[in-house]
Parts: structure tokens; sequence; C-alpha cells
């Protein structure tokens, strides 16, 4: 039973209920102990760790030097880039540094001076390191909203990419989708990719300079308007298959696929005016520790989470060597308000390091094993020598060869009944879930030891060869057992559909059952001759 003490301590997280507390120093009858919370990192400003990489190589202004114009003083084309210049260099860093008031910096590309070859930029942000979204992605464009663009995001550190937003002034021409916006969605389509046309058609390049991806938007179709209730929220994060998966990214990808036009077309006399312009990419987000730390730090160049919870690794990803008594598992929001920090912990009973196995309490095989194994490059606990013909890491299969008894719970001895195909019937010794085994052709049944209709069974099943209703014997005959024929004399076939005479006129004399030919005539009295019994 808790102290006074302990109740008090054990109380701050249910106050507070946005899981910033790991753990507490509790007392108990049986002693000091902590007691742990599923926990998470406060939200910060992604950009101060981030790495930026702008492609195509050279897509960057000022080397060579040029000049350019705007849109709202076309002809104008004073400004100029220039890279070796520091007042005048636009580089890739500009887009996230510290803007004094009143003077933006800004990265810019190259002008669309080889129109009508595309005028494409890639912009890749990177963490090396799994960051979970917590507000909207906001862009600010310089000179004007591309006309045209993408967000892309990776979960793998940039290997794979994979669509986030499109974004168009006519979403059906551009990517042939229809414009959709973020508002309308529901629950159940709260991560669906969109096109929008929201941030890409012309209001001035002055007026209008942020190009968003609405990540408050979507939480409030769980949370509402104000997301106030975020404890739906959360229990969705854990329900909803994928959603907490689309709010996390390792890096993000702009797509810059055509410039701001001025709202017009493109206007070939004055290409000097096209171009893209980012003054500042704003991210907001926290470290994914699977909810089993609150502080994360940039430790040698990247972030790193503060593991609690007896785990390690860059998100908290595996647990520490000598806490390895059952499999690692991330951290749940649920059950509110505390979740559930599933925490590694220490073998209980005895271990024996030489074979790498443990007999911990909570080896988790349903009773029916006492042994576990650690397979540390697959970072699981598995259990060893499952009985009652069970299998799998936590002895939750069964064997093949057997199926599930669907009326005894996991840990019964008889969960698993044998399948019991028959031999010749079946394809194979095994069972589907409900016990029927794969058939031969022709066999049926749950076991494979009976035959379908027009099929006859001898060690298996075969098609028949007559019987009383399709496949009739004919002139007389009689279908014997599904499986031949006996046929009347002077008549042959599968069916004795044949007359004898039909196949063969050397065995008729006129008519069926007659005697034999004339040649077999003569043989007889050229015989009985020899032996001097027939005078001709």
């Amino acid at each position: 039973m808790l102290s006074l003490a302990a109740l008090l301590v054990h109380c701050v997280p249910l106050a507070m209920a946005q899981y910033d507390i790991c753990k507490s120093w509790v007392s108990t009858d049986d002693g000091p102990s902590w007691e742990f919370y599923a926990c998470q990192p406060k939200a910060m400003r992604m950009k101060d760790y981030v790495t930026v990489r702008v492609e195509p190589a050279g897509i960057t202004c000022g080397d060579p030097p040029e000049r350019f114009c705007t849109h709202e003083n076309p002809y104008l084309c004073s400004d100029e880039c220039d890279a070796s210049n520091p007042d005048l260099a636009h580089p890739p860093k500009l887009m996230f540094d510290s803007e004094d008031e009143g003077l933006a910096t800004y990265w810019q590309s190259v002008t669309w001076r080889r129109y009508p070859e595309p005028l494409l930029a890639n912009i890749t942000l990177s963490w090396n390191k799994s960051i979970e979204l917590t507000d909207d992605i906001v862009i600010t464009f310089e000179y004007g909203r591309p006309t045209i663009m993408m967000l892309e995001k990776s979960l793998d550190n940039g290997r794979t990419w994979h669509p986030y937003q499109y974004y168009a002034d006519d979403c059906m021409e551009a990517f042939s989708m229809p414009a959709r916006r973020v508002r309308d969605l529901s629950t159940t389509s709260a991560n669906r990719v969109l096109c929008t046309e929201e941030y890409s058609r012309w209001a001035g390049s002055k007026k209008e300079k942020t190009v968003r991806f609405e990540v408050r938007d979507r939480f409030a179709i769980f949370a509402g308007p104000d997301l106030r209730n975020m404890d739906n929220l959360y229990t969705r994060l854990e329900s909803a298959k994928g959603l907490k998966d689309f709010f996390t990214v390792t890096d993000l990808r702009l797509r810059l696929l055509r410039p701001a036009l001025g709202g017009t077309y493109v206007q070939r006399e004055n290409l000097y005016k096209y171009f893209y312009a980012v003054s500042n990419i704003e991210v907001t987000g926290r470290c994914k520790c699977n909810l089993h730390a609150n502080l994360c730090t940039f430790k040698e160049g990247s972030l790193q989470c503060e593991c609690e919870h007896n785990t390690t690794g860059q998100d908290c990803g595996k647990c520490k060597k000598n806490f390895r008594s059952r499999s690692w598992r991330a951290g749940s929001y649920l059950p509110l308000p505390n979740g559930s920090p599933n925490a590694c912990k220490y073998p209980l009973q005895g271990a024996s390091p030489a074979l790498g196995t443990t007999t911990p309490t909570d080896c988790e095989c349903y009773g029916h094993s006492n042994r576990c194994s650690y397979i540390e490059f697959l970072n699981v606990v598995t259990c060893v020598s499952c009985k009652h013909n069970t299998r799998g890491q936590h002895c939750q299969h069964c064997r093949l060869g057997f199926y599930r008894n669907s009326s005894a719970e996991l840990d019964d001895e008889n969960v698993c009944i044998e399948c019991n195909c028959n031999q010749i019937g079946s394809m194979h010794d095994r069972c589907n879930e409900t016990g029927y085994c794969e058939c031969r052709e022709g066999a049926t049944g749950p076991k494979c030891d009976d035959c379908l209709p027009n099929y006859y069974w001898r060690q298996g099943c075969f098609p028949n060869v007559c019987d009383d209703e399709l496949l009739l014997c004919q002139n007389g005959g009689t279908c014997y057992q599904n499986q031949r024929c006996i046929c009347p004399v002077g008549f042959k076939g599968v069916l004795c559909q044949q007359s004898r005479c039909e196949a063969d006129k050397k065995d008729c004399d006129g008519a069926p059952g007659a005697g034999g030919s004339l040649a077999t005539v003569a043989l007889g009295v050229l015989a009985l001759q020899l032996r001097g019994w027939v005078d001709l």
C-alpha cells in the first residue's frame, strides 16, 4: 500500500497529464522503488538541429553572378546575386538563420533563363533521427510562392521517400488529383495525402508568403478545434493504424517544380523574374523516443534520447544488456492519463548466461515453457522448447499439423488440436485455423477422407467411370461400384457402348456371339485330317 507522501508523488503526472515524467521514487510496504510512466520530450524548433542539402548542383544563384527582378518591378532588374560577395550571396543556410527585424535573408535559386526546360529544385532537411511533428510545417517564400511543388517525407534517413502533400494552382492539371482541404477530412482519413490549391495561387509576393503542411488541423480532427481534447488524440494515435507514423519523419524534402508566375502565363521576354527564394522553414516537433524518455539532447552532431525504463539506443529502441527478460516494447499513451511504460525488466529468477537462456517470471510463454533466450541481432526474447504442440516467440502459435482450439485459453495444455488429415486424400498434414485440411482433387470433408459427388474412393478419390444417373452403362451393362461397367456378351468399351462385331469383323459370323471364323474352322479340319480322323 502506498504511503501518503508516495501517493502525492504518484499524483504529479496525473495532474500534468502531458507524459513529461518518466519515473517517480515511491515508498511501499515492500520498500522504496521506482514507479515508471510513459514519457516523451518537449516539443522544440527542429530547424536548429537540421542538416540541409539543395539539389541539383548549381541551382543556387550567384555562381556566376546574375541579375534578377521581381514581379512587382519586372523590368527593373537591378538586384544581383553573387556567391563571392557575402552581402549579395543567398546560400541555403539563410533559410534557417535568425533574421533581424525588418531584414529578410533567404536562399535563392538561379532564374528560369533556360525556359522551357523546367526549373526544378530539391531542398532536403535531414535530422538523422526520428522526430514526431507537433505543429505545422511553415515555409516562407520571399518573392512569391511556387505554382507547383511537393512535400515528401522519409522514415529511413532518406533511403525511401513518400508523398506528404501536393501543392498546385490547378491540382487536376498538375497531379491529376482533385483539390481538397485538411479540414474536410474525417477521423478515418486523417492521414490521407492531399493536393491543395490554397497556397499556390497568386496573391502578390509580399501579401501571401507562407506555405503550410497543416499538422494542427489534422490533430483537431480528434482533439477539437482548440486541441483541448488531447486524451482523444492520444487514444487515436495508439489505436488508428499508421496514424502515429504519419506524423513521424527522419527527413523532409521540398520539391519545387514551377516558380511563381505573377498570376499570368510565362513571359518569355523576361525570364529573370522567375526563381525560388525561401527565407524560412519552420519545423516544430519532438524526438521520437518511443515513450521511454523525456529528454533529448544534441550530442556529437545528432539528436539523442536520454533513455529511461532500462532502454537504450538513439530512439530508446532496445533493452539494456542486463534487462532482457522479455522483448523490447514501445511505451503506450494508454491507459490514460499515465500510459504504459512497458519498461525492460531484469530477470528475477535463475539465469544461465553460458547458455544464453533465462527463466524469468514474465517469460511470457503462456505456461508452455519456462525457458527463454535473448536473440541479440533481432533484439527479442523468445521462448525455448515450447510444449503442448505450441511454437512461436511466446508459444502462442500451434505447431504445423495442429490448429488452435477455439474453446481453450492460450495457457491451456489442450490449446492445440492435431489436424489428423487423411494421408491419401489431403495435400499435406497441415490444416487451417478451423481444422480443415487442404484436399486433393476429388476429396472433401474436414479431414479429406470423403469424396465429392461423381468421385469414388479407392486409396484416394477418382472420377466415376459409371453411375446410375449420367454415366449409364449401355446395352444392358451393369455399373460395378462406379469403377467399371460389366458388359454383356458381344459388347465392350468403357460404357459397353461398342459391339464386338463392329470392333473386329473377324470375330463375327453374321450375328453377335456366332461361332469362329472360317480360318479357325479350316485349321480345325486340317488338324483332324492329319490324324486320319477325317476323309476328304
